[in-house]
């Protein structure tokens, strides 16, 4: 086996120390739960009746409790295109269970928001918490305490995070994740992002927005864009939770349905009662929580993740964070350029060799752990190292298959670990007397990595636009966006500050943005220090900057700083909370919210996690 890199090794070492604690209560906890698991032939008649009653044709099978029951989690609706697929995706996995000898019954569904449709909106206001609700409807669908086993469904954004948190919870059950992949690839990114910043000018009317939208988003399956749930997909693979190569086959393929079939058929095999026991808490341990980290580095995925994986890891005892995932930064070389940091999508990248080449590459330099146990045959990392396909088998049918990946078809997308597009994986942490701070370098030109100049202080994205639409904002500015963190209204994304901050920038001007909010994966060239944290809510130092004092945003140095003497300043009053479109609902998860750094999740903070 190829030797670590010096700083993977180093990380990993300190990520192990600093969890052992935490990390051993976490396997006493779900060793307690093996050893405590029902068995069913001992449950009450009741009981078990209630769970069987509407198992139709699996009934009789549940009743003489032969082979193994999976329970499925789905956060399937038909409203979010990536999940749209999953209507269908029980009656499918339940014929697979029975040709191995096993049930499969919906434990449960989870809410799935599409942070597309409320990006900009008072719904983005949920969004974040959302990951908090979708891992205690995990929970609950799990509570049943009759399954051997899980399939989870789920893709985009806080889905995967929440679905992870809620299923290591009963980390003594092996656990499969089942993508459906990405839509077809529609009109060109490039394209799409003229017709944004045209419009962001008022060139262009809303018709040619929406119609140029509709060229891009069009069909069932996952965004093609290198977001947020694209990031969810790589990370599986790299933490070794997809069945090998699954991340990027389209919906509706025959190669897709042999993925779905191999998820069920391998998560029966690594049960309790059998051969070949892979306990989900096992195979997410802190090594597979580092390849996480490596795996978003070294393909400049969503910023997202820098506050999804300390909560994932958080839920299997192992404690990372922003300095870690810096440090990482440091060694590991981006290896991609999928848009919005690269002219090509998702698809583009699969067709260019994919995660088989990603995973092949970083093994092979010692920068990704190839020892993580995995749900793939073997245990390892080897078969995500390949890319899955059909051959005939000997009856003529259609049988899956793994094949080595040859080298990069697109080297303007994708590059091996000795002749990378940078060496090192751009997600920079930044701070200072503003605090603590996240900056995505991959997707901004070098020249641009440092900003100095007066700041705008604004506490909504809205005020932002209109101040560029008066032609306020015309200038050299580092724009401050502040109460957008998780206390104050939930960390929304703040997505629709991209176009005209690009705007501004493409007309020469020196521009940053500076907040306490998230930035989705679908950020783009402007250079952002963002998540900052302690949030400005409560009295964080972003509460007390004034517009003009000059402030400084650099990734090179990591420094993120004002000149201002910020001492003798009272902070600006805490913005009341809004109500409406359930976000009251919410309200306790803003009151007992932690850091961005940890999560920024109330669940975990209450349960001592």
């Amino acid at each position: 086996m190829t030797k670590l890199h010096p700083t993977i090794e180093r990380v990993t070492a300190r990520v192990i120390e600093k969890s052992k604690d935490s990390r051993k209560a976490y396997l006493d906890l779900i060793q307690r739960e093996a050893d405590n698991r029902p068995d069913r032939s001992q449950v009450s008649c009741s009981n078990l009746a209630h769970a069987f009653a509407g198992a139709l044709e699996d009934q009789e099978a549940l009743k003489t409790n032969k082979g193994p029951n999976i329970g499925v989690v789905t956060a399937y609706n038909d409203m979010l295109s990536a999940h749209q697929p999953y209507g269908r995706y029980p009656e499918r996995l339940k014929i697979y269970a029975r040709e191995v000898g096993a049930t499969a019954q919906v434990a449960g569904g989870t809410p799935a928001m599409c942070d597309g449709v409320t990006q900009g909106e008072t719904g983005m206001e949920l969004s974040l918490f959302s990951r908090d609700a979708i891992a205690m409807a995990t929970g609950v669908a799990l509570s049943h305490a009759m399954y051997d086993g899980m399939l989870l469904l789920g893709i985009c954004d806080k889905i995967v995070p929440g679905l992870l948190i809620g299923a290591l919870r009963f980390g003594h059950l092996p656990a499969v994740f089942v993508p459906s992949g990405p839509m077809p690839s529609g009109i060109s990114n490039s394209e799409k992002q003229k017709t944004r910043q045209l419009y962001a000018e008022g060139k262009a009317t809303r018709q040619e927005l929406l119609d140029s939208e509709l060229g891009s988003y069009h069909s069932p399956g996952t965004c093609t864009f290198y977001g947020t749930a694209n990031s969810n997909q790589m990370m599986m693979e790299l933490m070794g939770l997809h069945i090998p190569g699954a991340a990027f086959i389209q919906p509706g393929t025959k190669l897709r349905q042999a993925l779905d079939r191999e998820a069920v058929h391998r998560v029966a095999s690594m049960t309790q009662d059998g051969n070949d026991y892979r306990p989900l808490g096992h195979c997410v341990d802190e090594k597979a929580i580092v390849n996480a980290m490596v795996g978003l580095l070294a393909t400049g995925g969503s910023t997202n993740h820098a506050i999804h994986i300390p909560a994932f890891a958080r839920a299997a005892g192992v404690q990372v964070d922003w300095t870690d995932l810096s440090e990482l930064s440091s060694a590991v070389p981006l290896l991609a350029r999928v848009y919005p940091n690269g002219s090509g999508d998702v698809n583009h990248f699969h067709d260019a060799g994919g995660m088989g080449f990603v995973v092949r590459e970083l093994v092979d330099a010692g920068l990704a752990h190839g020892d993580v146990i995995g749900v793939g045959q073997k245990r390892g990392m080897d078969e995500y190292g390949q890319e899955p396909g059909l051959a005939k088998d000997e009856n003529g049918g259609d049988a899956l298959v793994w094949r080595d990946v040859g080298p990069s078809g697109d080297e303007t997308m994708l590059k091996g670990a000795a002749d990378p597009f940078q060496p090192d994986g751009g997600m920079r942490l930044v701070e200072g007397n503003l605090g603590r701070a996240c900056f995505k370098s991959s997707a901004v030109a070098k020249e641009r990595w440092t900003v100095e100049a007066p700041c705008r202080v604004f506490q909504t994205q809205k005020d932002v636009v209109a101040a560029f639409k008066a032609g306020e904002l015309d200038r050299d500015v580092v724009v401050v966006v502040r109460f957008q963190g998780p206390k104050a209204n939930g960390m929304p994304e703040l997505h629709s500050l991209t176009p005209p901050l690009a705007v501004l920038q493409d007309r020469g001007y020196k521009v940053a943005l500076v907040t306490d909010g998230r930035m989705s994966g679908a950020s783009g060239k402007v250079p952002a220090a963002i998540h900052c944290s302690p949030e400005a809510l409560g009295g964080g130092p972003l509460s007390l900057l004034k517009d003009g004092d000059v402030v400084k945003v650099c990734a090179e140095t990591g420094e993120l700083s004002t000149s201002a003497d910020l001492s003798g300043r009272s902070p600006a009053a805490d913005p009341a909370p809004d109500q409406g479109t359930g976000r009251e609902l919410f309200a306790m998860f803003r009151q007992l919210a932690d850091e961005a750094e940890k999560g920024g999740s109330a669940m975990l903070a209450t349960a001592g996690l």
